[in-house]
């Protein structure tokens, strides 16, 4: 009876805490599809957080500063022409997520591929899974449309329902501002105690601000993560979950709401009062588990 329970117990928890497969360079080759006229990669380069810098030389911090495990580099060529891959594996969905919205653009137009994409006429960049892939070519045009045709073909291997993180979904929509989600692995705001935190930006009567949601993983851990910032402006720990005002001297005051294992609340790059957000604020935190 007790193997039952522990069985069913472990189902439960595979299904509520689902695990992105690690791609391989192996498999990533293997899941490019052929395009008519165009030669398949004869070569794979495979670059690890020791020799990254190698490759992207000033912009490999950030990837490491996301977990970055794997860089898998490939090439189709036809001709003159060449449409180039990096797949970057990162340690969880999440991470990937974030470097993907560490390096979005509000200038460029975005496409359904993989859980968000974005490009121009001569490149595409999405997220799925483990995985964040930079494509790009030398052409537009009949090179671009092969190029969205490997994008698509292999997102959709790499993870079918690639999306933002599950979190953000609680995020409310009233004055949220499209295409700014983003996962920070630590020191939002300037505090390296604050880590793994979802933000997303919003206006709402000309007034700009973020929401925000740290995860701690327990109830322990975002105690730790309050105690933490609060022993850093001289506040008292509150006794219990609920409705408190950060006093940060660099931020301003912070509406925050303490639930479980989460921490969200909103700021102002300014330090300006985020009254707008009280709203908000509740309806984010009521929608958290």
């Amino acid at each position: 009876m007790n193997r039952l329970r522990d069985a069913i117990l472990w189902g439960v928890c595979l299904f509520a805490v689902p695990q992105a497969p690690a791609q391989t360079p192996e498999q990533l080759r293997a899941w490019l599809i052929a395009i008519p006229g165009w030669e398949l990669p004869a070569e794979t380069e495979v670059f690890s957080p020791d020799n990254l810098f190698d490759r992207i030389n000033g912009a490999a911090p950030l990837y490491l500063e996301n977990n970055f495990r794997e860089m898998t580099s490939l090439e189709y060529k036809k001709g003159d022409d060449y449409i180039t891959i990096q797949a970057y594996r990162h340690a969880t969905p999440e991470d990937a997520f974030g470097m993907y919205a560490s390096e979005r653009s509000a200038e460029l137009p975005f496409f359904p591929v993989g859980g968000e994409a974005q490009g121009d006429g001569k490149s595409l960049y999405f997220f799925a899974g483990c995985m964040y892939v930079k494509m790009w070519s030398n052409s537009a045009g009949d090179v671009q449309r092969a190029l969205h045709a490997v994008a698509k073909a292999l997102s959709d291997r790499i993870d079918p329902a690639a999306a933002c993180p599950p979190v953000m979904n609680c995020f409310p929509e009233k004055g949220k501002i499209p295409h700014t989600e983003a996962y920070i692995t630590s020191g939002y705001i300037g505090h390296e105690f604050l880590k793994g935190v979802y933000a997303a930006k919003y206006e709402i009567a000309g007034f700009a601000f973020q929401l925000f949601v740290v995860d701690a993983r327990s109830k322990e851990g975002a105690k730790e993560v309050l105690a933490s910032y609060l022993a850093f402006t001289g506040q008292p720990l509150p006794p219990e979950e609920g409705a408190l005002v950060i006093r940060d001297k660099y931020n301003g005051d912070l509406p925050v709401v303490w639930k479980g294992r989460y921490l969200a609340g909103a700021c102002n790059e300014n330090g300006e009062p985020v009254r707008q957000a009280d709203a908000l604020l509740q309806e984010l935190s009521a929608k958290l588990p």
